[in-house]
């Protein structure tokens, strides 16, 4: 249940969104290039953000870059 406090928790680190061309899934709709986003946690795999919704998403790292 740890993931329910993550949105309080600490930043972890700054990502910039390098783009929001997925292959299977819509996520243009929560993900905006050139935007930058605070990650909450992280996995070998994906980042957990607060996106446009003002949710947490998990997003695979391949849509990201460091800043």
């Amino acid at each position: 249940m740890i993931h329910k406090t993550w949105e309080e928790g600490n930043t972890i680190k700054k990502i910039e969104c390098v783009h929001a061309n997925a292959k299977k899934y819509i996520v243009n709709r929560v993900l905006t290039p050139g935007k930058v986003y605070d990650v909450k946690n992280e996995t070998d795999e994906f980042y957990f953000i607060i996106d446009n919704t003002g949710k947490i998403g998990g997003f695979f790292k391949d849509y990201f870059k460091e800043v």
